[in-house]
């Protein structure tokens, strides 16, 4: 059997004779992420999990543990593990001090797994990658939460070269990023995530821009069990959405199918549904009253000052824990902070193991903006910053963080112009049209039909 079956929140089993290849197995089903806020949103079959487990190989893409979970890991013993080859490598470092048999994936070119199946990893400068499936000649583009941000010619030359290829992604209505803020005056802050509901617009633009010719759901299928997060279950995308707004000019294939890469017949399960029961955040090692000591203050504080866009960038930091807010203070713009509700337990552990992002995109932790648009504003990039290149590209200075962006800027070669131009573009034609406008929507098509040129 030469075959693909999609299953979990981003799994994708690669079939030759057997299993050769897992990518991204978290048992979200039995092993919860972002400090038990996140489980799976069905269950994962007895014979897939087994399958899983028989792989010859089991591909990571990046850290967040919907996809390398610390304890999903340990189910695969002396499994030789595949890894794209970030910039500093964090990742391989961790799994080889662990003891794990780690091969690192050399960037942009093709490795044979095994007779009817190879690969080819593409890693991005958000500390993520792209993994290319081929089986019997069908093209399987994983790009789970990678996007095609500096690589989006590249990877349209080499899916023009297949009759077919499916783009396998993160799509939805948005909840899988930080999505917890509050106004100044506590007020919630409704966010996008209301909607976005027409997802099939998202994956359509996403195959057309790369002549893909279908389409399969893929590193979406979480959902909330934390009783301070489950407020969050409303913005969680369905099943039946991400066929809203879908054209019939891409192939869909329906979530957790198989594909028999020979004859291209698709076999589509009845899959069990999980019914999150909701769990107190102690079960977790959160609680709410706890307060800060001293130490914690000083490890905050050197997290923060460690990296130099955060310090330059920013005047404050808040972190209200037990109801005690507790100043970090910085030396950027005047009044320009953000306020952390949070509980102390996640919040040590993320300062402890570097994995601040886990806690923006738990949902639990309350956000408050100051003098700020967003966590993406400007040089301070706050998400880029702390998460992407610190935190998980160890680059934390100025000058480790620019060449850490010149060595991704290298790999990626013109692609990385092509794709400065367009962002440059969208943003000037947003500040002055609204999104809600006849103006912006017509501009948006007239847009994705203007990038389509480019990429010919």
């Amino acid at each position: 059997m030469q075959a693909v079956t999609m299953t979990g929140n981003a799994t994708l089993i690669a079939y030759d004779n057997g299993p050769i290849l897992s990518t991204d197995p978290w048992m979200g089903d039995e092993d919860p992420a972002y400090f038990g806020s996140w489980i799976l949103s069905c269950k994962i079959p007895a014979a897939l999990k087994q399958d899983i487990k028989n792989s010859k190989y089991i591909w990571f893409s990046h850290g967040h543990p919907d996809h390398l979970n610390p304890i999903s890991i340990n189910r695969y013993p002396g499994k030789k593990i595949l890894l794209p080859d970030h910039v500093n490598g964090r990742i391989r470092n961790g799994l080889t001090d662990e003891g794990f048999d780690v091969d690192i994936l050399p960037d942009r070119k093709w490795v044979s797994l095994s007779e009817n199946i190879r690969v080819q990893c593409i890693t991005t400068v958000i500390q993520d990658a792209i993994l290319l499936v081929d089986v019997c000649g069908v093209l399987f583009i994983d790009l789970n939460d990678a996007g095609t941000k500096n690589c989006s010619r590249y990877l349209r030359e080499i899916v023009k070269g297949y009759k077919k290829s499916y783009v396998m992604s993160l799509s939805g209505y948005g909840d899988a990023d930080m999505i917890n803020f509050y106004d100044e005056s506590g007020n919630f802050v409704v966010p996008p995530a209301e909607n976005n509901k027409e997802v099939g617009i998202q994956l359509e633009t996403m195959a057309k821009a790369l002549c893909a010719t279908g389409v399969i759901p893929f590193s979406s299928f979480h959902q909330y069990q934390r009783k301070d997060s489950m407020w969050a279950q409303k913005y969680v995308t369905p099943n039946t959405a991400y066929k809203v707004g879908l054209s019939d000019q891409i192939e869909y294939v329906e979530p957790f199918s198989t594909i028999d890469c020979r004859n291209l017949e698709v076999v589509t399960p009845e899959i069990e549904q999980v019914i999150a029961d909701p769990v107190e955040p102690s079960v977790f090692g959160d609680d709410w009253s706890d307060i800060l000591d001293k130490e914690d203050l000083l490890k905050i504080k050197d997290y923060f000052w460690r990296k130099e866009r955060i310090r330059n960038y920013f005047r404050f930091i808040n972190f209200r824990v037990g109801g005690i807010d507790n100043i970090v203070a910085l030396s950027g713009k005047k009044d320009r902070g953000i306020t952390f509700e949070v509980p102390r337990g996640s919040l040590m552990t993320a300062i402890d193991y570097r994995i601040f992002d886990d806690l923006l995109i738990g949902n639990f932790m309350k956000t408050t903006l100051h003098n700020l648009t967003s966590l993406y504003e400007g040089v301070g990039n706050f998400n880029f910053n702390v998460a992407k290149y610190g935190d998980n590209g160890l680059a934390e200075s100025e000058q480790a963080i620019r060449a850490y962006v010149r060595e991704y800027r290298r790999r990626c070669g013109r692609d990385f112009l092509f794709d400065l131009f367009l962002d440059k573009s969208k943003i000037l034609f947003s500040r002055f049209v609204s999104r809600d406008s006849r103006t912006y929507k017509s501009a948006r098509t007239v847009y994705r039909q203007t990038m389509r040129g480019f990429l010919e």
